[in-house]
């Protein structure tokens, strides 16, 4: 039988940020009535953007 491991949150460091309110209100309503909150989609989105810089990279450096 598995036994049970308390999960290790991954380090954080708050960071303060301006969004323009037509983005706010864009998340605000791609999030409603989900179960994600605005920090998650903030996170998700940067870190595909981070994966998209890095394919972008890489097809470069192939050309």
């Amino acid at each position: 039988m598995a036994h049970f491991k308390l999960p290790t949150p991954p380090s954080s460091t708050n960071k303060t940020i301006r969004f323009p309110n037509d983005v706010i209100e864009g998340v605000e309503d791609a999030i409603r009535g989900t179960d994600c909150n605005f920090s998650a989609f903030v996170i998700a989105a940067t870190r595909m953007a981070l994966e998209d810089l890095k394919e972008q990279a890489a097809d470069k450096a192939d050309t």
